[in-house]
């Protein structure tokens, strides 16, 4: 059911609100019992077209009556021709938008062009548009109200300006794609929604940043644990960062830049941290069970917590690392994987190194004072300048 706005005069008084009947005959005979005026008369839309046929009143449509005087025909068709004119210049070529107390300034063309059935087209698409709705009100400066987003409305416009999707890295595409629904922009819908996968498939597979990193580390408190169980953090560069107490269980660090950072009591449980760069670290009292070092460079780190927290390192991959120079006082090394690893000059201490596998590691000028070597395989390793002799009592495989 459509209704009608219809008037007698061109300066809207006396206007009535009717039901627009299935016929001209019927409408125009309601037209006349309501306004008590004879059946010979004419319809006239806004922009001074006459109407002979129902079916192009649009609903809520505002029509003129025209009483069959030729001397009144002529001037009212000449007033609603004005009306037409000055309707035209309120809806010019150049239309600027309030989009949530954002400007946006813009062309009726784009517009229209590239979804002409969108709400934005049909709301200043002209009359001969079926699809027409009446624009929104405006603000004090004359641009059109739209109570949305202007954040997410910018990709939008942009899309209909250039046919290309380009969303800023801080914007939500999720809310984008909300805004194309409302808007009625279908041909967009289909990029937004193909954005928003791959997005999904890029942070499940893609290495954090130190920025990432960093981020973290500021907006965490310092008495919450921050984790990074099983994290990518390949490749990262996060060289001289505090990174004490975090939990990196399970975390990929391979060929990470972690030199003279600060691990102190991490996590490092089973973290893969192959061929990283962990060069004058600081490791005191980190917990390393079963962790992948094959290859990592840990010279000169740093083991030794004078709190008497020892490393845990028990059944660590440090195949070919290098860790010369280090002070290891203390480190669990049970049943670890040293082969050919390059262990010169460090302060092995009462180190446990029970069960593990140091067959061609070179161990030439350490400190292994009361070093726990029971069960470990020294085939070919070399002993060169030791500076305390080895307790030969215990068992040597």
């Amino acid at each position: 059911m459509k209704r009608a706005f219809v008037y007698l005069s061109h300066k809207k008084q006396n206007g009535k609100v009717l039901v627009v009947e299935d016929t001209l005959e019927a409408f125009k005979l309601e037209i006349s019992n309501v306004f008590e005026i004879g059946g010979d008369f004419r319809l006239f839309t806004e922009n001074g077209c006459e109407i002979v046929d129902v079916r192009v009143i649009r609903d809520d449509e505002k029509l003129y009556v025209n009483c069959g005087d030729s001397k009144s025909c002529d001037t009212i068709e000449s007033s609603l021709a004005k009306l037409s004119l000055n309707r035209c210049s309120e809806v010019s070529d150049w239309i600027t938008l309030n989009v949530g107390g954002r400007y946006f300034t813009t062309s009726r063309s784009t517009l229209q062009s590239k979804e002409p059935l969108s709400m934005l087209a049909r709301m200043f698409a002209d009359d001969n548009n079926m699809y027409l709705m009446n624009p929104s009100a405006t603000d004090s400066r004359g641009a059109y109200l739209i109570d949305r987003s202007p954040e997410y409305f910018e990709p939008i416009l942009n899309y209909l300006r250039h046919g290309e999707v380009i969303i800023d890295k801080y914007v939500n595409p999720r809310g984008v794609l909300e805004e194309a629904v409302f808007y009625g922009i279908d041909s967009m819908i289909p990029h937004i929604q193909k954005i928003i996968e791959d997005s999904k498939s890029y942070d499940s597979n893609h290495a954090l940043t130190r920025m990432d990193v960093v981020r973290a580390l500021i907006k965490t408190s310092t008495s919450i644990e921050l984790r990074f169980q099983g994290v990518n953090l390949a490749g990262a560069d996060l060289n001289r960062l505090d990174l004490r107490f975090i939990n990196f269980k399970y975390a990929f660090l391979s060929r990470c830049n972690l030199s003279g950072a600060n691990l102190s009591y991490c996590c490092l449980e089973r973290a893969d941290l192959s061929h990283a760069n962990l060069e004058g670290a600081q490791l005191l009292g980190v917990k390393a069970l079963c962790a992948n070092m094959e290859g990592a460079n840990l010279k000169g780190c740093n083991m030794d917590d004078p709190h008497g927290n020892k490393a845990l390192m028990e059944g660590v991959n440090l195949k070919g690392a290098n860790l010369e120079g280090s002070n290891m006082s203390g480190v669990n090394l049970r049943v670890a994987t040293l082969k050919n690893a390059n262990l010169q000059n460090c302060d092995l201490r009462t180190a446990v190194l029970a069960g593990a596998d140091l067959e061609c590691c070179d161990l030439s000028g350490s400190d292994l004072h009361e070093a726990n070597l029971r069960g470990a395989n020294l085939k070919d390793a070399a002993f060169e300048l030791m500076l305390t002799p080895l307790h030969m009592s215990q068992t040597v495989r």
